[in-house]
């Protein structure tokens, strides 16, 4: 099954999330998505991100967690915290992360435990930045970036989401062959994984959102700014039309 994520980053107040589930879930009584859909609200929204009607016809994913189970972390939320707020999904890695925050593999590694500790389905985000694409190094950076998955659970769910840094909120979006490339790398990187399912991320459209699916062979979408409307939201998970968006799953 695809899954759409909208990872609404630092955007919506309390209203504003409560008045983006009214209107999604206004939409869903129109039409089946062609998905499993998530939304990834900031922590102070994530109650008031929840499927009003209570028909858990989305899951909450949290932004980010910390590398620690507990204790003297100031400004730092745990997962069992996000577990206990409904969370069902986490993401980790996303680009924002690494290149403004610094966030590398070791660290990630400890969140992708974290995560999991409390029954979290971490979505781990790699992608190469403009410079490591021109150079020839998109391969060596998804294989570094896998690196932090080494000791996270085989048989256990996981989403791993490529996202080319150069495409995210620049309106520029790779080629589904630059996608599919990346997928069939990251599909046999990571070959010994069941449940796994694989995003593509970065400026993801209405209009391209099925070229992606069906041309690059993704199990999904990772979507940023065209998120923060629920209507856009629902077209590109094809919830309007109720239409049942497909996409092969090449492996």
């Amino acid at each position: 099954m695809n899954l759409f994520v909208a990872n609404w980053k630092m955007n919506m107040t309390q209203a504003q999330a409560r008045a983006y589930a009214r209107e999604l879930s206004q939409l869903l009584e129109k039409g089946s998505p062609a998905g499993e859909l998530v939304i990834a609200p900031p922590y102070t929204a994530l109650a008031a991100a929840r499927d009003p009607a209570a028909k858990k016809r989305w899951s909450l994913a949290a932004q980010d967690v910390s590398s620690e189970t507990e204790g003297a972390f100031t400004g730092e939320i745990s997962a069992r915290m996000l577990a206990d707020a409904g969370c069902q999904y986490v993401l980790v890695g996303h680009s924002e992360r690494r290149h403004l925050f610094g966030e590398e593999e070791t660290v990630l590694g400890r969140k992708l435990a974290r995560a999991r500790e409390a029954g979290l389905t971490p979505i781990y985000c790699v992608g190469e930045t403009e410079q490591e694409r021109a150079a020839g190094l998109t391969a060596a950076t998804l294989s570094r970036q896998v690196e932090a998955l080494s000791r996270d659970p085989e048989n256990s769910p996981l989403v791993v989401a490529y996202e080319p840094v150069w495409a995210i909120g620049t309106g520029i979006a790779a080629e589904p062959s630059d996608a599919a490339s990346a997928r069939v790398q990251l599909a046999e990187l990571l070959s010994h994984r069941r449940g796994l399912r694989i995003l593509y991320g970065g400026s993801v459209a209405p209009e391209n959102a099925s070229r992606l699916l069906e041309t690059a062979g993704v199990d999904g979408l990772l979507i940023g700014a065209a998120s923060l409307k629920a209507s856009t939201f629902a077209a590109i998970a094809g919830i309007r039309t109720g239409r049942r968006r497909t996409g092969s799953r090449k492996r």
